[in-house]
């Protein structure tokens, strides 16, 4: 795709930008639409001598609380100060730049594994020491103080969960393109059985292996989680039981019916539960209902996306499936509560 048809990405006001905030920017500026995510629009950009990754809300109307550019960048520049691996901050731009606010951070050189095909050229013990490894820095990112790296008002952690359960029927309400009872069924069912306040921690929010860089030699090896837009202080089962529903077939309509987390050969939910419990120290009793959320949390954003396809508002390829995605996601969300 040429830069002329970028749609969302005005070249020559990011030029004058980059020229504003990026020290030894050369003045050429060049673009390409990156393909793996399925909300915010993410740009590659280079210079000749720089690679930059541009992150921007997608075409279109967008959800309230949805797509919050400010919110992400300041979560992954106070990362840079932990041992989570992220990308290094290079810059935000306002509104006035591209009507949209927008982050800008360093290129990070790995290997992204978004299909199963790239996740067959792994060996059987370098995807389960994947898998693993993407557990243990989940659990470290829940380890880290907010206060310690100046995100102690990032987020209102009393009642995360009452109002997460609110938020996403808020959400599928404004998106909705059908009727499905399951959808509504769940949200009454979580509503009903929201567990009292637990641990507080930063939560991403989207946690699976297409959001994470791996290093291109080592597998098992995390340099940069990405894809922070919907991160938060909550409670840290929330991201575990998201990162669990993604292993699920359900999910893959929503990457083009090839999502890499739905593998069968990654170790199984039970499993990577293990792992946390064990990394983590935590209890997790109460999973079932993390994994419902999941579930439905996962179902309202699949049709968010659905939505926007119908409205030709999508850039890339792959997003014809995602609606498909919607009903077995939510009826999957309803087995899982059937414990609670």
């Amino acid at each position: 795709m040429t830069d002329s048809t970028l749609d969302g990405l005005d070249l020559p006001a990011l030029r004058q930008f980059f020229a504003k905030e990026i020290p030894d920017f050369s003045g050429t500026l060049t673009a390409t639409l990156l393909q793996g995510g399925r909300s915010n629009l993410t740009f590659l950009l280079d210079d000749g001598r720089h690679r930059w990754v541009l992150r921007r809300p997608p075409l279109g109307s967008l959800t309230p609380s949805a797509h919050d550019m400010a919110r992400e960048y300041r979560v992954v520049a106070a990362l840079a100060a932990s041992d989570v691996p992220v990308a290094n901050t290079v810059a935000f731009g306002g509104e006035d730049v591209l009507g949209v606010r927008f982050s800008v951070v360093e290129y990070v050189e790995g290997t992204v594994i978004r299909t199963e095909d790239q996740l067959r050229t792994l060996s059987n013990q370098d995807t389960t020491r994947c898998a693993l490894a993407l557990v243990d820095v989940l659990a470290r990112l829940h380890a880290v103080d907010p206060a310690e790296v100046g995100l102690s008002d990032f987020g209102r952690p009393s009642g995360y969960l009452q109002r997460q359960v609110h938020r996403w029927y808020d959400q599928w309400l404004r998106v909705r393109t059908r009727q499905l009872p399951d959808v509504d069924s769940l949200h009454a069912k979580l509503a009903a059985t929201c567990p009292p306040e637990g641990d507080t921690s930063i939560v991403h929010g989207d946690y699976r292996i297409d959001n994470v860089i791996l290093a291109p030699d080592d597998p098992g090896t995390a340099l940069a989680i990405v894809d922070w837009e919907m991160a938060t202080l909550g409670d840290p089962l929330a991201d575990l039981g998201l990162h669990l529903v993604y292993s699920d077939p359900a999910f893959a309509p929503v990457l083009a019916g090839s999502a890499a987390s739905t593998s069968p050969r990654l170790p199984p939910a039970e499993d990577l539960a293990e792992r946390y419990a064990a990394t983590s120290r935590r209890d997790l009793s109460k999973l079932d209902f993390y994994v419902s959320l999941g579930y439905f949390k996962i179902a309202v954003i699949a049709e968010g996306i659905h939505a926007r396809y119908r409205q030709g508002l999508t850039r890339g390829a792959g997003f014809e499936s995602v609606g498909q995605a919607v009903p077995p996601l939510a009826a999957a969300g309803l087995r899982a509560a059937a414990t609670l």
